[in-house]
């Protein structure tokens, strides 16, 4: 399956106001060369998936995601090094879905918010929270900040 999906910091808290959910996200990643392999734990649910590199600056990439059984999730887990924490709130705006991560720990202090989209060329009216894309900054991916967490650029 192809994940074509955009990516964008958030400007203010208004988002939780209009979110229909949150929940709480832990994982952590198996390897991240050629194909990323992450292993996460979405609320009381455990979810293994492969995604390959992007060729257009990190619109869109190949993903294969499964459930599996969280007590396999939180062992696969465990044993990485490093993880991350955020709260996942999904806001429905002008027919889109967008998923806003608050992250915890030592990404506390970003907000990112990303929108699936059906095509390459499609764009998703943009909220009033969303205040810059960074789609094809690879800061944000969640693979570097297991890496380079947030709270450590600024040291």
């Amino acid at each position: 399956m192809r994940e074509i999906e955009r990516k964008y910091l958030v400007s203010d808290d208004a988002f939780i106001g209009q979110a229909h959910s949150a929940t709480r996200i832990a994982q952590g990643y198996l390897c991240a060369r050629r194909v990323t392999a992450r292993v996460r734990v979405y609320g009381d649910v455990g979810y293994i998936t492969f995604k390959g590199k992007s060729r257009d600056g990190g619109l869109s990439r190949f993903e294969f995601e499964r459930q599996i059984p969280l007590r396999c999730a939180e062992l696969l887990l465990s044993r990485c090094n490093g993880k991350v924490e955020k709260v996942r709130y999904l806001v429905e705006y002008e027919g889109y879905t967008w998923e806003v991560d608050v992250f915890e720990g030592d990404n506390e202090g970003l907000v990112v918010a990303e929108v699936e989209l059906p095509d390459t060329e499609c764009n998703a009216p943009l909220p009033a929270w969303i205040w810059k894309e960074v789609t094809s900054d690879y800061h944000y991916r969640n693979s570097y900040l297991v890496k380079r967490p947030y709270k450590s650029w600024f040291e």
